[in-house]
């Protein structure tokens, strides 16, 4: 009986070290938002969990939704940008969260210069608000915002400009205001500019920022592999709670920040269970808005074990 329990412990051996682990290809954009990716895959969080990850930078979170699928089996998205694409027929699907926007912690402002005089929403009419994107997370809060304080959101004209281009463009007096997110709002704040707004919190307490998503028919068919991607996130959580100067020094590996910068970014609030709830308090900030005009069931808008 004893060679027998040997011979059994072998063969099961055996066939462990000869399942392959699943390969995994990744977008991420180059913020702080995805850090718990970067960890995962520095620290051997992924490959604990049977995952073989690729990870590959991306610019430009709006055109990741028609990526998964074929580049991609995970992508970072928002849900402006899933609700779109569903609505206009891509087959999409939020499978585990990344970032929520909490009082506490928040990330995104509109910031104004302290000589503009604006104080708040009703001061912006007839202004020009700088945007990274004009169809993204970060504006739809916004016009959200104003609408909800009584402005006319067509009252305000949006201009795209990139980050870190927005401090220049407030100082020259080309904007009135810009939509910031740390690690840039912190450094606008640092130069004596005011902070009016925390847009993304006017859609919740508790909202929604960034997540992942994938092909809706690859999500479905394969639980497994995102409960093992949400296995290994929340071990990178656990590590960068215990570990931030090493986990900074990842961030700085993959963002190219420089040091002072990594240094002063705060991290965000990283949650990754998600619910249809989550994206639907956005669908609706979106029809208030005018931007979705199809209904969108939500509850079919999220696949995850």
């Amino acid at each position: 009986m004893v060679l027998a329990a040997i011979t059994t412990g072998l063969a099961h051996r055996s066939c462990a070290q000869t399942i392959s682990p699943v390969a995994v290809r990744a977008a991420y954009i180059p913020v702080v938002t995805w850090l718990p990716a970067w960890v995962a895959k520095e620290k051997g969080f992924f490959a604990a969990h049977g995952l073989d990850v690729t990870l590959s930078v991306a610019q430009n979170l709006s055109t990741l939704p028609g990526t998964v699928g074929k580049q991609f089996e995970f992508a970072p998205s928002t849900a402006p940008d899933l609700l779109k694409s569903v609505a206009s027929g891509l087959d999409v699907v939020a499978v585990a969260s990344e970032v929520f926007e909490t009082e506490d912690n928040p990330t995104t402002y509109v910031i104004v210069s302290k000589e503009s005089g604006i104080a708040g929403p009703k001061d912006l009419a007839g202004k020009i608000i700088a945007t990274p994107t004009i169809g993204g997370v970060i504006h739809v809060s916004v016009l959200y915002w104003l609408k909800k304080n009584g402005v006319d959101p067509a009252s305000v004209r949006a201009v795209e400009v990139p980050f870190p281009n927005m401090p220049d463009q407030l100082k020259a007096k080309r904007v009135d205001a810009v939509e910031s997110l740390e690690p840039f709002a912190g450094a606008l704040r640092a130069n004596g500019n005011v902070s009016i707004a925390t847009p993304l919190l006017s859609v919740g307490k508790n909202v929604l920022f960034p997540f992942w998503i994938s092909q809706g028919a690859w999500a479905r068919a394969n639980l497994p592999t995102i409960k093992a991607w949400i296995a290994a996130l929340e071990d990178a959580k656990s590590f960068i709670e215990k570990n931030p100067a090493e986990a900074r020094k990842i961030m700085a590996q993959y963002t190219k920040l420089p040091e002072a910068v990594v240094q002063t970014t705060p991290f965000p609030t990283y949650r990754f269970a998600i619910k249809p709830e989550d994206i639907q308090v956005w669908a609706a900030a979106l029809k208030e808005v005018g931007q979705l005009d199809k209904q969108v069931d939500s509850s079919k808008l999220v696949v995850t074990p």
